[in-house]
C-alpha cells in the first residue's frame, strides 16, 4: 500500500513543480500540500473504505482548483493550464469513479460529479457519466430527463436527446413528466430549425444541402409524442400540462386545437376542463391591444372578460353538478375578487357575484365545509352581520358532527353580541362527540369570562372537567387555575389545586403555573414551594432536567431553603432521569455550581 501511495504523491510533482516555477505557490505551501495530500492517499488506500474519506479528498482537491483559479486571475498567469489543472482534473474524476464504483446506490455522489462536470466543462467526461450513472438507475426518471436537458440544451444535440428520451420511455412507459419533457424537447427542436432556416433565408443562402422538413418544422414529432402519450396516459392533469408546453411556443396553433378537442372529447365530466376552458375566456380576451384605453374602459372590458368566464362555469355547473365544480367556480370568483382594482364598480361587481356563487352551492347542498368558511368570512369582511349568522346556522346544519363548524358559528355570533350565545354552545356540545371539544370549551369558558357572573363561569370550568377527555382536560386545569387566581384569590387557588391534583393527568405547565403563584405572595413559603416541586417531579422527574436543575436553585437562592437538601435532590435525579438526560443534567448542574446557568 504505502508503494501506491508512494507512486501517486509522485505523479504529483511535475504539476507541483510548475505551480512553484510560476508563482502561484510558495515552496512551503507546496510541502503543505504535499503533507495534505499523504493523508488523504493513506485514509483512501485503507481496507475498510469509508465514503466520508473520498468526499473529503475530492472536497480538498476542488478547492486546491478554485485556489489556483484565484491565484492565476491575481497575477494574471492564464499559461500550463494542461500540465497544472489538467491533472488535477483527471484526479478528481479518478476519484470519482471510485467512490460511485464502491457506492454505487448514492444517487447524490453521482449527482456531485455530474454538477463537478459541468462547473469544469468536462463534456466527454459527463457522458460517460451520465452513460453509467443510467446503468444503474435506470430506475428514475428524473436523471434521463437531466441528461436529455444537458444533450439538447449544452450539447445540442437533439439526436441524442431523443435518442435518451426513447430510451427512458422503454423503461417507464406511462410516466407523465418523460413524455412532457419529450415533448417539449421535440418543440425546441422544431423551434431551433424553424430559426435556423429564417436566418438562412435571410442571407440568401443556397438550402439545397440542408433538409428543412415542414412536418418537423411544424411541430409534427411532438404530435406523434403527445398522440403516443394521450393513448398510455389518462387524467386530465397531463393533457393540461402538455397544452401549457405547446402554448409557450408561437407555431403550435393547430396542435393546441387538437389537445383542446382531445381534452373536450375525453374529459368532458372533470372538473380541471371546465375550470381550464372558463379561465381561458381571460386569456382570449387580454390578446387585444390596450396601449390607450383608460382605466374606465379596461375596468369595463375586464368586468366582460369576467362575465364569460362566468357563463362558461355556469354551464359547467349545470353539465357536472357537483362539489369540486362549484369549488373550482369559487376559487375563481375570489381569487378575481382578491385582484386589486381602482374601481369601485368592478369590485362591486365582482363582491356580488361571488356571494351569488357561494348561495347557488349552498342551495344545491354542494358546498365544502372549507368554503362555508370562506363564505361567512367574506361576510363578516363586507359588513353582512345578519347572512352570516344564517349562513353559520346552514353550515352546522350540514356539519353538525363537526367541531370546526360549531366553533366558526359560535365565533360569528361571540363576534357580534347576540343574546343566543349559551344556548348555541349548548346545542355544540349536544351534537359533537366529546373527543375534540376543547376548542368549544376554551371558546365558552374565555366568553363567558368577559360576561357572565363569577358564579356561571366557576360552574362552567368545573363543568368542562368532566366533559373533556382527559388529555384534553390537561388545558381546561390550567385556565382554570389561572382564572381561579385572577379572580378568587390566593387561598381559593391553592384549595382548588390541591383539588385538581386528585385526577391525573396533569401538565408541566399546571405546576409550573402555581410555582409562580406562590413566588408571587408577599409571604412565599419555601414548604409550599417543595410540596409542588415534589408534585411535579413525580409525574416529570424521568423526562425533565429543568425541573430538578430549578428546584435545586430555589433550595440555593429562597430565604427559608436549605441549601443540604441539594446533594439529596441531586442523588434523586440521577436516579430519576432516563438515557441521555442524566448526561445533559450533570453538565447543567456543573455550570450551576460554577455559576455559569
Amino acid at each position: 500500500m504505502a508503494e501506491r501511495i508512494e507512486q501517486r504523491l509522485e505523479d504529483r510533482i511535475p504539476e507541483l513543480e510548475q505551480l512553484e516555477r510560476v508563482g502561484l505557490f510558495t515552496h512551503k505551501e507546496i510541502r503543505a500540500v504535499l503533507r495534505k495530500a499523504s493523508a488523504l492517499e493513506y485514509k483512501i488506500q485503507r481496507r475498510a473504505l469509508r465514503k466520508e474519506d473520498f468526499i473529503n479528498y475530492i472536497q480538498y482537491e476542488v478547492n486546491l482548483l478554485e485556489l489556483i483559479k484565484k491565484r492565476r486571475a491575481r497575477i494574471g498567469y492564464s499559461f500550463k493550464k494542461d500540465e497544472i489543472e489538467h491533472s488535477i482534473l483527471h484526479r478528481v474524476h479518478s476519484l470519482f469513479n471510485r467512490a460511485t464504483g464502491k457506492w454505487k446506490d448514492d444517487v447524490q455522489l453521482w449527482l456531485s460529479h455530474v454538477a463537478f462536470c459541468k462547473q469544469w466543462n468536462a463534456k466527454h467526461q459527463l457522458s460517460k457519466v451520465f452513460s453509467t450513472m443510467l446503468a444503474i438507475h435506470s430506475n428514475k426518471p428524473a436523471l434521463w430527463i437531466m441528461a436529455a436537458k444537458w444533450e439538447m440544451e449544452t450539447r445540442l444535440s437533439s439526436e441524442s436527446a431523443r435518442h435518451l428520451f426513447l430510451r427512458a420511455l422503454r423503461f417507464h412507459p406511462e410516466c407523465p413528466k418523460l413524455y412532457q419533457e419529450y415533448f417539449r424537447m421535440e418543440l425546441m427542436h422544431a423551434e431551433k430549425q424553424r430559426k435556423e432556416k429564417k436566418e438562412f433565408e435571410q442571407a440568401k443562402m443556397d438550402l439545397g444541402e440542408f433538409n428543412y422538413s415542414e412536418e418537423i418544422l411544424n411541430g409534427e414529432m411532438a404530435r406523434i409524442v403527445y398522440r403516443d402519450a394521450s393513448q398510455k396516459i389518462k387524467g386530465v392533469e397531463f393533457q393540461l400540462a402538455v397544452l401549457s408546453i405547446a402554448k409557450l411556443f408561437d407555431f403550435t396553433q393547430d396542435l393546441q386545437k387538437e389537445i383542446l378537442e382531445c381534452l373536450q372529447a375525453r374529459y368532458a365530466d372533470d372538473p380541471l376542463t371546465w375550470d381550464y376552458l372558463a379561465r381561458r375566456e381571460l386569456e382570449l380576451g387580454s390578446l387585444q391591444p390596450t396601449e390607450h384605453t383608460t382605466k374606465q374602459k379596461k375596468a369595463s372590458e375586464m368586468a366582460q372578460r369576467e362575465e364569460r368566464c362566468c357563463a362558461v362555469f355556469d354551464e359547467a355547473v349545470g353539465a357536472v353538478p357537483t362539489e369540486d365544480m362549484w369549488k373550482c367556480y369559487i376559487t375563481f370568483c375570489l381569487e378575481r375578487y382578491n385582484r386589486k382594482t381602482n374601481s369601485e364598480e368592478l369590485k362591486q361587481k365582482r363582491l356580488e357575484r361571488t356571494l351569488s356563487v357561494f348561495s347557488k352551492a349552498h342551495e344545491s347542498n354542494l358546498l365544502s365545509e372549507a368554503l362555508y368558511k370562506q363564505w361567512l368570512q367574506l361576510l363578516l369582511d363586507s359588513s353582512l352581520s345578519e347572512k352570516a349568522v344564517e349562513v353559520s346556522e346552514a353550515a352546522t346544519r350540514h356539519f353538525s358532527q363537526s367541531v370546526e363548524t360549531w366553533q366558526m358559528r359560535l365565533q360569528v355570533l361571540v363576534q357580534l353580541k347576540r343574546d343566543d350565545v349559551t344556548q348555541c354552545f349548548e346545542e355544540a356540545i349536544k351534537h359533537v362527540k366529546s373527543k375534540g371539544t376543547l376548542p368549544l370549551w376554551t371558546l365558552w369558558v374565555e366568553w363567558s369570562e368577559g360576561t357572565n357572573g363569577k358564579e356561571d363561569t366557576e360552574a362552567l370550568y368545573q363543568r368542562s372537567l368532566h366533559a373533556t377527555t382527559p388529555a384534553e382536560s390537561v388545558t381546561m386545569k390550567e385556565m382554570y387555575l389561572d382564572w381561579t387566581y385572577r379572580n378568587r384569590g390566593y387561598k381559593k387557588v391553592k384549595k382548588l389545586f390541591t383539588s385538581l391534583c386528585e385526577n391525573r393527568p396533569f401538565s408541566l405547565d399546571f405546576f409550573r403555573k402555581m410555582i409562580q403563584i406562590e413566588k408571587e405572595q408577599e409571604s412565599c413559603k419555601m414548604l409550599n414551594l417543595r410540596e409542588y416541586y415534589e408534585r411535579a417531579l413525580r409525574e416529570f422527574g424521568s423526562t425533565n432536567t429543568d425541573l430538578w436543575l430549578d428546584y435545586i436553585k430555589e433550595e440555593l437562592s429562597h430565604p427559608q431553603g436549605k441549601p443540604e437538601n441539594c446533594g439529596s435532590i441531586h442523588w434523586r435525579a440521577m436516579k430519576m432521569l432516563q438515557g441521555d438526560l442524566v448526561e445533559d443534567f450533570v453538565s447543567k448542574y456543573t455550570l450551576l455550581q460554577t455559576g455559569h446557568l
